[in-house]
């Protein structure tokens, strides 16, 4: 299914205007859509942005300036590569701004709530899974969040926000790293399984529950399809914490939640570049 994304008006038609499609394997949640549609914002060729994110493929609808957009592209290291380039006549139509609007706000909203229990609730217990988990949250609420702020502001406000965002989750995430090492060292007590499980298993029914509803919608809006993918990640994530906990139980052992809590911290870094090539 075909995810289309209004980027500026434009006429609907033109002599020069062309139609390229990008294989984009890297393009695995709805943040890295988040992140090319702010990076191709400057570039004035760019027309129209056409997202397939199920089939990672992009088709940029542009006037010229091709060489531009594969280096914008590039800078991501989503590992963008041009499929095909021909003329296009006119461009598809244009999603509602408003309904883009409440969707964006709506996952941020979630997002930034699941920060926020998991962030303290992993800090009570001790468990370095949750606290990772809530900084993966965070990582979305970010990038949706400069997204809602980013409409009407000039290029370079967007960048010196998307630096100060990505120094500040990358700085999280290093701190997370420090304390995980910390505790493979032999230092800390083991985390409270039973704070682990239950909040892993409520955050897996909200996003469960969301999932359901979600495709029970059956839209094709954009941020409605990349809102699947980014919960089908986020339950993933969850399993694997319950398991985490489940394991310390059995064990009597930190290290199950330190392996994961190592897994989403390196998830959330590579997150944090991705952020910061925004403010280049």
């Amino acid at each position: 299914m075909n995810i289309q994304v209004s980027k500026r008006s434009a006429s609907t038609k033109s002599e020069e205007m062309e139609k390229t499609i990008f294989k984009i394997p890297g393009m695995d949640c709805p943040s890295e859509e988040q992140l090319i549609r702010l990076k191709l914002e400057p570039v004035k060729a760019v027309q129209f942005l056409q997202f397939d994110l199920a089939g990672r493929k992009l088709t940029v609808y542009h006037e010229n300036g091709l060489p531009v957009i594969e280096q914008s592209l590039a800078g991501l290291d989503l590992g963008a590569e041009r499929l095909s380039s021909q003329p296009a006549e006119a461009l598809p139509g244009n999603e509602k701004p408003a309904a883009e609007s409440r969707l964006l706000w709506m996952v941020l909203a979630i997002n930034g709530a699941f920060f926020i229990v998991e962030m303290a609730t992993g800090l009570i217990s001790g468990s370095m899974g949750l606290v990772a988990d809530s900084l993966d949250m965070l990582a979305d609420a970010i990038v949706y969040g400069l997204s809602l702020w980013a409409v009407g502001k000039a290029y370079s406000s967007k960048q010196r926000v998307a630096t100060i965002s990505g120094y500040f989750q990358l700085a999280l995430a290093l701190l997370g790293i420090v304390e995980t090492v910390r505790r493979f060292l032999g230092q800390g007590d083991v985390p409270a399984f039973q704070i682990m499980i239950v909040i892993s298993l409520l955050a897996l029914a909200g996003n469960a529950a969301s999932l359901w509803l979600l495709n029970r919608s059956k839209s094709g809006e954009a941020h409605i399809q990349a809102s699947k993918i980014f919960t089908s990640n986020d339950v993933i994530i969850n399993i694997g914490v319950i398991i985490a906990g489940v394991l310390v139980y059995l064990t009597s052992s930190r290290l199950p939640d330190l392996v994961v809590g190592s897994i989403v911290f390196l998830i959330v870094i590579r997150g944090a570049f991705r952020i910061l090539k925004l403010g280049k």
